[in-house]
């Protein structure tokens, strides 16, 4: 099993890939009804990063009403995943 952990100060948050065949809710609209939000100033290089790894994009860095850019994704084993440049707690 593969695993990546991503750190910010004493936050850690650890990530890995599926050890077993598990049924991973598919797109219904533009979500899978589950996933993951990660805040980032660079909404634009980290959605180009992810597709060249092989995520799909489920849509491209786009401006909010809220006045901030997010994009959404899901990794090469379906999972969703979001980020933007809201920070939660942050406004």
């Amino acid at each position: 099993m593969v695993h990546a952990e991503l750190r910010m100060g004493h936050a850690v948050v650890m990530v890995a890939g599926s050890d077993a065949d598990y049924d991973v809710p598919s797109l219904k609209g533009a979500s899978t009804g589950a996933g993951l939000y990660l805040s980032t100033p660079d909404v634009a290089a980290l959605h180009e990063r992810v597709v060249r790894a092989g995520g799909r994009s489920v849509f491209p860095p786009e401006e909010t009403e809220w006045g901030g850019t997010r994009a959404r994704v899901l990794d090469p084993e379906g999972h969703e995943w979001s980020f933007g440049t809201y920070a939660p707690g942050q406004g």
